[in-house]
Formats: C-alpha cells, sequence, structure tokens
C-alpha cells in the first residue's frame, strides 16, 4: 500500500471518529440560520470562530463585507477605507470600457497610484445585506385555503407586496423577499446599494485570465483572476450617486487577510450569492437532462463553435470580432460536457432513484400518505409528456436566439412588429432598435454567421422532434436555403438593415415581411410560440406545483436531515476543506499550484497563455517577498466548498475568519453540483490571496494598496500563544 493511499485511510479513519454524525454532503446555507447542525458540522471540520462572527444583527460582522457585486457576482471588503476585491472577470466590463488604444488596461493592466486616479463607473453597484428575517407566516397567511395555483400566487404577490411595504428599514435601505424550498419558506433581506464604485486596479488579462477558454472549468489552474475598486459614499457614510465630494466608504467590516497560506485538509468557508441550482430534482429529470437536454445543446454549440474557431485562426480581425463571443458560447457548452461526465460518473441518477425508494417506504409510513404518495407517479408521467416540448425548446433557443446571429436580429424584429401600438411608439421602439444594433454589426462577419447557419439549422431539422418542427424545417435543403438568405437578406449588414427601416409603420412592415432571412425566423418564432411555449409553460408550471409539494415532503419526512434551499443570488455560506481528488482512474491531483505552473504553460504570443515579461523576471529572481511559501509562489488551490455561478469573487475564509483566497471557477468533472454534489470530485477553484497580493506588491508597484489592508498570521500567532 503506497504512503498516499495509507494517509488517505487514516484522514477517513480520524474523520470518522472526530465526526460521527455528520459526512460532508455540501450545501449553500443561509447564514441566518447556521446555529445547530451547521455549526457542529463547522467546528469537526475544524472552524475555530464562532457563528457570530459570521452573521450577526446587533454587531458587524462578515456579512456586512460582502457585498453582491453589480448583481451578478460577490465581492469583498478588505480594508478601512472601503478597497473591495472581486474577480478579474466580474469587473471585466468596466476595465474594458476604459481601455481605449492609448491606455489598454485589458492589456496592460491598471493601477490607481491615489483616490484621485481610481476611475467612477457607471451603473455599476454593490448591495450589502443588513438584515435577514424569515416572514414564512406572513407571505403564505391566507395561501393554504386554496387548491387553485393561480389563486395562490396571486395571494403571495400581494402578501409580499404588503410585508415589503411594512417591514422598518432606514430610508436609504431596500426590502427584498425571496423564496426557498420551492416556496415552502419566504425570507426578508434588508439591503443597501452602494451607486459609486471606483476601479482601483487590475492586473493585466495574460495574469487576470491567464489560460482563458483552454483551462476554463479545468484544475490544475493557475489564474491571478482578481481586481479591485473601491466604494464611496456620502459624508455621512451613506449610499449616494456619483460625485467628485463622495469619500472612500467606511465598512462596518473588513477582512484581516492572512499570510500563512493554506495546507491539504485546512477548513475552508465561501461566503456569496450562488446563483441557482436544482439539487432536489426528481430522478425523471436528471436523467432527460443527461440523455437528451445536454446532449442536443452541446451538439448544438460543438458545431458553431467549431466554425466559427475555424475562422478565428485564419483571419485576425475575425478573431478579435468573434474573441468574446466564442468565449461565452464555449462557456455553458464546457459546463454541460462535464455536468454530463460527472452526473454518469457518480451515478447520480441511480442515487436519485435510491432516495426515492426510501422516499415511497417514508411516505407508507407516515401520517401524509395521501398527500405525498402520488408524488413519483406524477413526476414521471408530466416529465415523459414535457421531453418533446423541452427538446424542441432547447433547439429553437440555441438556434433562434444564441448561436445564429441573424435570426437573433430577426427575432428582435419580431418584437418590435409584434408590439406596435401607435406610429410614435413604432418609431421610438425602431429608432432605438436601430442604435442597439449598431455595436452588434461591428462584431458581426457575414461569411462566419452564414456557416453557422448552415450546420446548426441542420442539426435543428435532423435531430429536433419532428411532430413540432416548423414546415420551414421540413424536407429543406439547407445549403440552398443558406445561400438563398445570406445572398437576400437585408439582415447580414447594418447599412443595410437601416435602409430596410427606413419610413413608415406600413412600409417598414410590408418591407420586413418580404426579406428571406425575417421570413424565415419568423416562421420558427411563430411555429415555438403556437405550438411549443403554450404546453410547455403549461407542463412546467404543473412540474414546479409538484416541485413545491415533493420539496415540503421531503422537510416533512426527513426532520434531521441536512436539507439547505436551492441557490437564489441570495447570501449564502459553504464550507469544507482543502483537499486534491482523483477525476478518473490512476490520475490524481493536488490542492494547490504555483507561479512554476504558469512559466511551465507559457507560449510566447498566445492569446491565452502569454505571459508578461516582468513576471517572468520575477520568477526567475525568486523575487517573491513574504508571499512564498518554501521559495515557491502559490498562485491557486481547490477545496470542497459548493458553490455554482454568482459565487465568482467569493472571499475564501480559513478557519479563524481571515481571507485566504477569492473563489472563480469549478472544476470540470464537478460542475454537476448545480443537480448532485458529490464531495469525491466536487472542487471550487480560489486564487491564493498570496498570489494577489504578490501581484499587487512586487509585479504592480502598487504597495499603497497593500499598506490599507491589515496582514496577519494566525498560525504563528496560535503557535507562540500555545
Amino acid at each position: 500500500m503506497n504512503q498516499r493511499i495509507k494517509n488517505l485511510l487514516l484522514k477517513a479513519i480520524i474523520l470518522c471518529i472526530a465526526f460521527p454524525i455528520y459526512a460532508q454532503q455540501g450545501g449553500m446555507w443561509i447564514p441566518s440560520l447556521l446555529k445547530g447542525m451547521n455549526e457542529s458540522e463547522m467546528q469537526s471540520l475544524g472552524m475555530k470562530m464562532s457563528i457570530q462572527d459570521i452573521y450577526d444583527v446587533n454587531n458587524s460582522s462578515m456579512k456586512d463585507a460582502v457585498p453582491h457585486f453589480n448583481g451578478g457576482c460577490t465581492s469583498e471588503v478588505i480594508s478601512p477605507q472601503g478597497l473591495l476585491l472581486t474577480n478579474h472577470h466580474c469587473g471585466y466590463s468596466q476595465i474594458q470600457s476604459h481601455s481605449s488604444i492609448e491606455h489598454d488596461y485589458l492589456t496592460d493592466g491598471f493601477w490607481a497610484e491615489s483616490l484621485n486616479d481610481e476611475l467612477p463607473n457607471e451603473n455599476l453597484t454593490v448591495t450589502f445585506i443588513v438584515r435577514i428575517e424569515d416572514v414564512t407566516n406572513k407571505v403564505l397567511e391566507g395561501v393554504l385555503n386554496t387548491d387553485n395555483e393561480r389563486e395562490k400566487q396571486s395571494k403571495i404577490t400581494k402578501n409580499i407586496s404588503k410585508t415589503v411595504a411594512s417591514f422598518p428599514k432606514e430610508s436609504w435601505q431596500e426590502n427584498k423577499i425571496k423564496a426557498f424550498f420551492e416556496g415552502n419558506q419566504y425570507i426578508l433581506f434588508v439591503t443597501e446599494t452602494f451607486k459609486d464604485i471606483r476601479l482601483v486596479g487590475a492586473p493585466p488579462a495574460s495574469i487576470g485570465k491567464f489560460g482563458s477558454d483552454t483551462d476554463n472549468w479545468v484544475w490544475p489552474r493557475h489564474t491571478g483572476d482578481f481586481s479591485l475598486f473601491r466604494i464611496y459614499a456620502d459624508k455621512d457614510n451613506k449610499p449616494a450617486p456619483y460625485s467628485k465630494n463622495n469619500v472612500p466608504y467606511k465598512p462596518k467590516y473588513f477582512f484581516p487577510i492572512s499570510l500563512d497560506g493554506i495546507s491539504e485538509d485546512d477548513f475552508t468557508m465561501v461566503f456569496g450569492y450562488p446563483g441557482q441550482t436544482q439539487e432536489y430534482l426528481p430522478s425523471y429529470a436528471v436523467e432527460q437532462i443527461i440523455n437528451d437536454l445536454n446532449p442536443a445543446k452541446i451538439a448544438i454549440r460543438n458545431a458553431a463553435l467549431k466554425v466559427t474557431d475555424e475562422f478565428m485562426r485564419n483571419d485576425q480581425t475575425i478573431k478579435i470580432q468573434y474573441a468574446s463571443k466564442y468565449a461565452s458560447i464555449a462557456n455553458y457548452w464546457k459546463k454541460w460536457i462535464g455536468e454530463s461526465l460527472g452526473l454518469t460518473k457518480t451515478n447520480a441518477v441511480q442515487t436519485k432513484k435510491d432516495f426515492e425508494k426510501d422516499f415511497i417506504k417514508r411516505t407508507k409510513q407516515s401520517s401524509k400518505s395521501s398527500d405525498y404518495a402520488t408524488l413519483l407517479p406524477e413526476f414521471e408521467q408530466l416529465y415523459k409528456q414535457i421531453a418533446p416540448y423541452s427538446l424542441s425548446r432547447d433547439y429553437f433557443t440555441e438556434v433562434a436566439m444564441r448561436n445564429v446571429e441573424l435570426l437573433v436580429v430577426a427575432y428582435r424584429l419580431y418584437g418590435l412588429e409584434r408590439s406596435y401600438t401607435t406610429e410614435q411608439s413604432f418609431s421610438e421602439k425602431k429608432e432605438n432598435f436601430i442604435n442597439a444594433q449598431e455595436r452588434f454589426y461591428k462584431n458581426y462577419n457575414k461569411n462566419v454567421d452564414e456557416k453557422v447557419f448552415e450546420t446548426t439549422v441542420s442539426l435543428y431539422s435532423q435531430k429536433a422532434p419532428q411532430q413540432f418542427l416548423p414546415e420551414e424545417l421540413k424536407n429543406v435543403d439547407v445549403s440552398s436555403l443558406t445561400e438563398l438568405i445570406y445572398n437576400q437578406s437585408k439582415l447580414t449588414d447594418y447599412e443595410s438593415l437601416k435602409k430596410l427601416l427606413e419610413g413608415n409603420s406600413k412600409e417598414v412592415l410590408k418591407k420586413l415581411n418580404r426579406d428571406k432571412g425575417y421570413i424565415f425566423a419568423k416562421g420558427l418564432i411563430e411555429n415555438y410560440i403556437q405550438n411549443i411555449l403554450p404546453e410547455y409553460e403549461k407542463l412546467n408550471t404543473q412540474i414546479e406545483a409538484l416541485q413545491r409539494t415533493y420539496m415540503k415532503a421531503q422537510l416533512d419526512l426527513y426532520p434531521d436531515a441536512r436539507i439547505f434551499p436551492d441557490a437564489n443570488s441570495t447570501l449564502r455560506v459553504t464550507y469544507g476543506k482543502v483537499d486534491g481528488y482523483s477525476p478518473k482512474d490512476a490520475v490524481y491531483y493536488e490542492p494547490l499550484t504555483y507561479l512554476d505552473g504558469v512559466i511551465e504553460k507559457y507560449v510566447p504570443g498566445d492569446y491565452e497563455f502569454d505571459v508578461p515579461q516582468k513576471l517572468i523576471d520575477l520568477y526567475n529572481a525568486k523575487d517573491y517577498g513574504q508571499y512564498a511559501d518554501n521559495d515557491k509562489l502559490p498562485v491557486n488551490f481547490i477545496a470542497t466548498n459548493h458553490t455554482t455561478g454568482g459565487n465568482s469573487g467569493s472571499p475564501a475564509i480559513d478557519a479563524y475568519g481571515n481571507l485566504i483566497g477569492l473563489n472563480f471557477d469549478r472544476v470540470w468533472e464537478g460542475t454537476m453540483s448545480d443537480i448532485y454534489y458529490d464531495p469525491s470530485i466536487c472542487r471550487n477553484i480560489m486564487v491564493d490571496i498570496r498570489y494577489v497580493l504578490f501581484i499587487i506588491d512586487k509585479f504592480a508597484n502598487a504597495k499603497h494598496l497593500i499598506d490599507e489592508m491589515k496582514l496577519v498570521h494566525p498560525k504563528s500567532e496560535i503557535s507562540t500563544s500555545k
């Protein structure tokens, strides 16, 4: 038996002795409800801080340093002057908006030398959670007296409005209510939003996006995915629109930063705003995802990406035009592949079926057998009924609304046609549409789109459920159709589009409905609206109602189980340990990477793997300052924290409450954690905070930013105190 296996067995034995009741199974927990089972589990995993350190209504706590970044990412306050840390990809659009030929901050990076040099960002916001309150009883008051789904939702909406309006808050704050456990629980969040957020620093993309699409969702990773902003407030430290008179925000709490780093088996906690998960789907739904829905979406995007990649490799202009679009399409294409592989590898469907057998057994033994006995048979029937509609919907959305750009424009034009009310209104909407398309066409290439159209429409016509196929795709010669549309349609060029839309509403709509591209797209759209969408929405509404009851049943029948609510972009805590993993036979991944790996991957001039010369020089000189770990510079690490989209930028926190890293991704084999979390292969990927500090200090020479922070040595301090 080798030493590695011996160590793993020893860890398992120790865990069983010290932690006999709980086994970590993931989870995204509401921070105000961590007392009890979660607290015990966290302590067993090595946590040394208290739950009050994490969430406290009456005193400052970590929740006061973790704002929602622009509604889609997470960030954390790391200085008493409102300095804010998030991912490079979360701040990418702001960095890009400030870039120009003269000041290419994406390529060269940006570092403000003083407060006066920090750059304001229009419409960028961060939102703090002030208070979390369970308001389930108020929201569901009078709701359970009716079986009519529409009446239920109407009553819930009214109760939410009433509760939001009446719950106490300050004038600059806002009340928001979110549903949890499929609508079996409702929680109110008192929030405050800051609107003056300025760019402070960002590494060049060769650091912040190192590895780009190739390394996306992949371990080992070597990416410095971070950027710095600052929150500004008025003289009273309250939220205010941008003003030169605003001052740096004085936070209620900011994170101390540990220089001691991490080791395998260390406790970690991630705080943030995970977007969406589906952890409690029945086996029928998961089977449908693996066998039907994911393969269809993957095939369409694979075809589109293959075409685009070929053009990008042979034309630098096209490469620039399509780089961002390619990355966007490839992101979930790669995620779905990993998700399906992970669900298959971990036998998730059988695990679901095993749970369902136990669920049936418990249902028969409970006093609520009549309420829950038919749930699973009803699920089975509904998922059979919705299957062709779901698949048809995915083919339509992937082809007509995502990958073929001509059809995307046509879909928007269809919305313009359908929105006609008055001549003045039509004229205003038409002008807004024309102006909005100018940027779109700057990054549009007819030849690329034509080939994408041909390949993806062929898949649509051959693979989509034939009973719901639009007439335009039945017995069609796709090559001839493609040639006809791209030779004659006015939607392939911005100037032609503007001419097409010249005139009053009657003239425009007449010309529009003669355009070959629009005619084809309109047929697809109306087939979808008339023959697919209504039945899909009807069946999906029934599934959602059934899922709500299924969730309630699990809460009723498994009162002692670790059941967490699905992610819904609200503040959550997840925790685990630094740990490697084995994605397949004879392969084991260590949990830490170093700057050595960056140099190993270095390809001069490559847009994904180029490395700045200064970083190479620092590496060669081993000039790592106080950020080294045994003469090596840590870059990224992984742990068993259960994360998803929205956790980008989340703080990674050690057992004592200090910042040790910055979450930015998951490993490819574990992306199925949105549906089924398995601790054997689900890992989140984080930037080691020491790499962040090294880049700020040594690479950017921005030591004034380091001086703002509180750097600590918790392990050394504990060792000294013993």
